[in-house]
This record gives structure tokens, sequence and C-alpha cells, in this order.
């Protein structure tokens, strides 16, 4: 899938950055990754919460091979019929997004947690 037909892709569900990664691309919506090109196929983000969609569909994850064996990321296959309707584009999509948004937000509670305060 080459850089426009993505971009074309994505256009129903708002602006989005595309960068090159690993021999893909990572697509990112308000500065956060919410899906992935790889080996010509999209794959949106999951977590606990909306994982059960995807796995409702039946739609697998992107996984790859590394020295240490087989690594399944949080990605899964946008739906075939995501790539037809808009409507259906956004809802996966805002799924994927939101995903994102908490993996962030966990981030950032648990950087914070980390800190100590300091008294002057």
């Amino acid at each position: 899938m080459d850089r426009a037909a993505v971009e074309d892709l994505f256009h129903p569900f708002g602006a989005v950055t595309i960068k090159r990664m690993f021999g893909g691309l990572g697509f990112y919506s308000g500065g956060l990754m919410f899906a992935i090109e790889a080996g010509g196929e999209i794959y949106l983000k999951t977590d606990t919460e909306n994982l059960p969609q995807f796995e409702a569909r039946g739609l697998r994850s992107f996984s790859f091979e590394t020295k240490r064996g087989m690594m399944v990321t949080s990605f899964r296959l946008l739906p075939e019929e995501a790539h037809e309707d808009q409507a259906e584009l956004r809802r996966w999509c805002a799924l994927a997004l939101s995903a994102a948004k908490r993996a962030a937000a966990a981030k950032v509670k648990k950087n914070t947690a980390g800190q100590k305060l300091t008294r002057r």
C-alpha cells in the first residue's frame, strides 16, 4: 500500500501524520500512534478495553519474528469493510485512538508516580 493510498484511506478519519518505521508506516493522530502499516496491511492499536471487539471479528495480531522468537504486538488488523465504508473506518480508528490515549495516560501516571518530591 503506497503513501497516497494510505492518506486516501485515512482521510475520512481526519488529519493523520504518517512516519516511516521499520520498513512500514506509523499513523499518528494528535501525536499518538494509533495504527501501523506492515506488509501492505493496516493494523490498529488495541488494549484490554477494545480488544474484545477485535477478537470477536477474528482480526489477527501483527506479529514478527525476532532472534528470541515470535513477537506478537497489540495491533490488530483493520476490518476489510473499513477500507470501503467511511463510517466503519471512523469507528474502528476511534477505538484504536482511544486505546492510544489510555496507553499515553497510563504512561504519564506511571512516570509521575515514580518521581519523588523534593523540598527546597
